[in-house]
């Protein structure tokens, strides 16, 4: 009798194990030229570090329990990026080599099989060329996961946005996946999106600063302004900061900005704050994507920004650091 408890006992553990073991999605990585660093993962749309993956003579193992598939975004320390489509009890491999990331091989399912093709089908494209075959994609295979991707990657997440062709392209994603929960989200805030246009006029707003400060549009009366949207766990949206405060030293006056983090934690927004010594007030209310002042102005997507003049007027949006620097010493002069 004890014999067969124990038996039993086994056969529970190791179930238990298998169990575990099918929830388990695992990336074994191979890049030449990157002997040593660390890669990131985020959530696909930029709006949760998921982990980070350490590198060691060029080679990396990457681990995560998950439930259902779920589309990843391994990041480079350029900011380069790689979209990963994880699936349970699923092992992926990648390989490439640094100084070509788009040509990067990813296998181990179909779905980053044909994602593989795709980036390297578009590897030497024109901008143009590589929106007509990511339209052709989502219109084809409207219902694979990298239909969203690619959506928000080559449509949304660019400094102007063809509203029009963003409407078209969720529709046709959420007729083939009416529950596809990404697509609702992005449908409901396409009003706010559209606010964004360059040339409109900035929505109005108002919220408090982290030390209870009132803030709103009306504050943002300086020959330049910037509304900048980082979180301390992204470090391009923090270095885009640090670079507000260097262009906010020298043009003093004629520089205005306003973060919003989207920080779930207050106290770490704060400890950024204070370590960078920020000298503009910060909207951080812990209710990350939820907060009000967000649905209000548009900004959905990490790291974002908005550059208005003394009018309110929108001059440009979704810049790069790179972008910003140019943007701001081209309206200063």
């Amino acid at each position: 009798m004890k014999k067969t408890c124990l038996f039993a006992c086994f056969v529970m553990l190791l179930l238990l194990s298998c169990g575990d073991d099918q929830k388990k999605f695992k990336i074994e990585g191979s890049f030449k030229g990157f002997n040593q660093g660390e890669l990131y993962v985020y959530a696909m749309n930029g709006s949760r570090k998921l982990d980070t993956i350490g590198v060691r003579r060029g080679e990396f193992t990457y681990q995560a329990s998950i439930d259902k598939p779920t589309t990843l975004v391994v990041v480079f320390p350029n900011y380069s990026e790689l979209p990963v489509f994880a699936e349970p009890g699923v092992t992926v491999k990648m390989k490439g080599d640094a100084s070509h990331l788009k040509e990067t091989e990813v296998k181990g399912t179909e779905t980053n099989k044909a994602m593989t093709s795709f980036r390297l089908k578009t590897s030497n494209m024109m901008p143009p060329e590589v929106l007509s075959e990511a339209t052709k994609f989502i219109n084809e295979q409207p219902s694979s996961p990298i239909s969203s991707y690619l959506l928000n990657k080559y449509f949304i997440q660019t400094s102007e946005p063809d509203y029009a062709k963003i409407q078209q392209l969720v529709k046709t994603i959420r007729k083939a996946v009416p529950d596809n929960r990404q697509m609702a989200e992005v449908s409901k805030k396409l009003d706010g999106l559209k606010a964004l246009k360059v040339g409109s006029r900035l929505p109005s707003f108002s919220a408090r600063g982290l030390n209870g400060e009132s803030v709103s549009s009306s504050d943002l009366n300086a020959k330049v302004n910037v509304i900048t949207l980082w979180a301390s766990w992204n470090y391009e949206s923090v270095n885009i900061q640090n670079l507000l405060a260097r262009l906010k030293r020298q043009h003093e006056d004629d520089v205005k900005v306003l973060g919003i983090s989207i920080d779930g934690s207050v106290k770490d927004c704060r400890k950024i704050v204070e370590r960078d010594s920020v000298k503009w007030s910060t909207v951080c209310d812990g209710r990350m994507w939820e907060s009000p002042v967000l649905q209000k102005i548009g900004l959905s997507y990490l790291p974002d920004n908005i550059v208005v003049d003394k009018q309110g007027k929108i001059l440009a949006h979704t810049l790069t650091y790179q972008e910003m620097n140019k943007k701001i010493d081209e309206l200063i002069k």
